[in-house]
């Protein structure tokens, strides 16, 4: 009897209809002697309804994020009493669990959560009496009993942790895709599915726009070697499996192509070019729980110089109150400016490190499609660059073409 955890996505529970297919595919899983764990997302659209009678009752004013986290957690709570419920009817048991009942334990950043522990007894005695555990995804519990959330994806987190903490054979994540693709199919129609991809290029892709994972819960599966499988739930095709790297990865030089849109860079500039300037920037930033992601800081003119960084758009004006009270101690004339309007394009691949030329290959096809670059970023297995977001779809679909993703 192999012990196997799945989660749906919310797409894959955004009807009634949906749900009950979701059930019958949970049901057909364990006729086939296996035990199962399924986490649920919240239905499609539930989320965003919720956030939205939020800033309805709040008007100007931010919901504080431990009540937004109460409020949010109930999406996924619907969803796994309905999946138990369409599995009960069918004859099946089913018992569905929140967070905390699953015994999920969580630090105290509301919204934002990480998981610190997981007790997952309760889960294995529910198991064992013949049941089919339905588990809320995207929340937990602090110590003392807080209810909180996860992140946008934070379902994908707590299959991935519960199927490391119950050491579970098998972590399916379905969802409204085949698997991972070599780009997003509706910007670039030929991108093709990959049949395996390494965990640090999962990652890469994760963190750089490819929505298909959340990049904390590729992170958790590496740390803990939790082999896993992206796939449909509308179909049963073969899905993307994701584990570590082997031998005959590495002679892909680059495995896929990701985009994010709806970023903006913020530039401070008039900064003091002295040791701790970074540190205090940075750490003021980090306080808010903001995601930066590329950084870059210019060359010093008679010891004043300009550091830019990326952000979500939404997240602009948290970064410029967070900046506010530390900007006299950067220089007298310090000005911090925002510019939205831009999005991120990546090309990743662990054959790039033993493969020169991926960089010169890719600003050459951007030049030549008169694609202008703002800012550029690299790590060992992937180069990031920003562009203008109405040019995104084309410089995508260029560097698809230019290193030959769309052949086998």
């Amino acid at each position: 009897m192999s012990l196997i955890v799945q989660k749906y996505g919310g797409t894959s529970v955004g009807t009634p209809e949906r749900i009950l297919n979701v059930a019958r595919r949970i049901l057909e899983t364990q006729q086939a002697g296996n035990q199962v764990v399924a986490v649920v997302s919240a239905m499609s659209g539930v989320t965003n309804r919720l956030i939205e009678l939020a800033n309805e009752v709040t008007g100007e004013n931010e919901p504080t994020e431990r009540e937004m986290d109460v409020l949010l957690a109930t999406g996924e709570q619907t969803t796994i009493a309905l999946t138990a419920m369409a599995l009960n009817a069918m004859g099946s048991k089913a018992v569905s669990l929140t967070g905390a009942q699953a015994g999920i334990e969580t630090d105290g950043v509301h919204t934002k959560a990480r998981i610190s522990n997981i007790s997952p007894a309760g889960v294995h005695e529910l198991l064992d009496d013949g049941n089919i555990v339905i588990l809320a995804g995207f929340q937990g519990k602090t110590p003392d009993g807080k209810i909180t959330t996860l992140g946008r994806g934070g379902s994908d987190l707590t299959a991935i942790a519960m199927a490391a903490a119950i050491d579970a054979d098998l972590c399916q994540i379905f969802t409204d895709v085949d698997g991972v693709y070599t780009c997003d199919p509706r910007v670039v129609p030929e991108a093709r599915k990959i049949d395996e991809i390494s965990y640090d290029e999962m990652l890469e892709m994760a963190s750089s726009g490819t929505k298909v994972m959340q990049s904390r819960s590729v992170e958790f599966a590496k740390k803990f070697g939790v082999v896993f499988e992206v796939r449909s739930s509308l179909n049963n095709n073969p899905g993307t499996l994701v584990k570590e790297e082997t031998m005959s990865m590495e002679s892909v030089v680059i495995r896929g192509v990701s985009l994010e849109r709806a970023q903006a860079k913020v530039t401070i500039s008039g900064v003091k070019d002295k040791p701790g300037t970074a540190g205090k920037i940075f750490g003021a930033v980090s306080d808010t729980n903001l995601l930066v992601d590329m950084i870059v800081q210019n060359v010093s003119q008679t010891g004043i110089t300009d550091i830019s960084f990326t952000v979500h758009k939404d997240d602009v004006a948290k970064a410029e109150k967070a900046l506010e009270p530390i900007l006299s101690d950067l220089g007298d004339d310090t000005q911090v400016e925002a510019e939205d309007g831009i999005a991120k394009l990546s090309v990743v691949g662990i054959g790039m490190r033993s493969h020169s030329g991926v960089a010169a290959e890719m600003f050459k096809a951007l030049s030549e499609a008169g694609i202008n670059i703002e800012m550029i970023s690299t790590s060992e297995i992937k180069i990031t660059v920003t562009v203008a977001e109405e040019d995104i779809d084309r410089a995508a679909q260029v560097m698809h073409d230019a290193f030959g993703l769309a052949e086998e």
